[in-house]
């Protein structure tokens, strides 16, 4: 580098109301409600895909192989990336835990390494991550001030978290911690066909809790931090906490089912491993204080309100 040459600097973000966001995941069950509200404001939405792009607003790229054309991100405000195999699909074998961590890593280095290589960097980039990074943490109170947690998931997210602040200097980054996401989709693909059938289930004790954000809300607030000042992580979850029991007792009660099974804890961990405790049985109590004190109204305070408003959604 010549002394006359400088590094591209990430330009400001477009102060009109109308924003043209890259995401990658677009498809996916938070992807979809997400581009149908930036749509309805306005906001033009770019897709990053991995088959052949159907329209112009489709960008081929393969973040297992690192590749992505740096010149697409040359044009837009902000990058959203929800890359990442979903930790849904069971059994956690060896083989398929390297791909949750890897899947992450690979998406989120690969747009951070093209955003380098721009010649106008995106001044914004909003990276999921999740609130399994505390861990299982029975009686706490657990904000963004909170340490990293134990377990698979924990480590998961810590260094996906740092793959996304390898985002040029002078971009803002923020790392979003989702929660059980309230849906059709999801977390609740298994559990609204169970619990129609009667089979609504309590997971070992029940009292474990389940952070919660309705589907509307989730999207509302990744909406809101593209123009937020916040950087770093911030809990997107529901201002009010809700046990696991309480979660899926007025599931069935909403859908007018019978609930009386219970699985103790010994079948979950026998049956899942690291999974089980992880998904099913870990307790964090998450309170979302950066995104409230940044003046985030959330339509849904309560697990029962988002819930209903799944079971009305078509």
């Amino acid at each position: 580098m010549t002394p006359t040459e400088r590094p591209a600097q990430p330009r400001q973000l477009n102060v009109q109301p109308e924003l043209r966001v890259l995401i990658s995941g677009a498809s996916g069950f938070i992807g979809t409600e997400l581009v149908r509200q930036l749509e309805r404001d306005g906001h033009t939405v770019l897709k990053l895909v991995r088959s052949e792009p159907k329209s112009a607003s489709e960008f081929n790229w393969a973040p297992s192989a690192h590749m992505l054309n740096s010149t697409v991100l040359d044009s837009v405000d902000a990058v959203i990336n929800f890359s990442g195999a979903p930790t849904g699909r069971l059994p956690w074998t060896k083989s398929y835990q390297k791909e949750i961590l890897d899947s992450r890593l690979d998406a989120t280095k690969t747009l951070t390494e093209a955003m380098a290589h721009a010649t106008t960097p995106p001044p914004v980039l909003l990276n999921a991550s999740a609130v399994g990074i505390y861990g299982d943490r029975p009686g706490e109170r657990l904000s963004e001030e909170s340490s990293k947690g134990e377990g698979f998931l924990a480590d998961v997210v810590e260094a996906w978290e740092q793959a996304a602040h390898m985002a040029p200097e002078g971009t803002r980054v923020v790392t979003f911690r989702t929660g059980l996401v309230v849906g059709r989709g999801g977390a609740f693909t298994p559990l609204l066909p169970l619990t129609k059938l009667g089979l609504g289930t309590r997971f070992g004790t029940g009292g474990q809790h389940w952070p919660w954000i309705s589907l509307y809300d989730e999207a509302a607030a990744i909406r809101h931090l593209l123009t937020s000042s916040l950087t770093g992580p911030v809990n997107l979850v529901g201002p009010t906490p809700a046990t696991s029991d309480r979660v899926t007792k007025q599931l069935a009660r909403d859908m007018h089912r019978w609930y009386g099974l219970a699985v103790p804890d010994a079948v979950i961990t026998t049956a899942l491993g690291a999974a089980g405790l992880d998904l099913l049985l870990a307790s964090q109590k998450v309170f979302p204080d950066r995104l409230v004190g940044d003046g985030f109204t959330f339509r849904h305070t309560t697990v029962e309100a988002a819930l209903s408003a799944m079971l009305s959604s078509v």
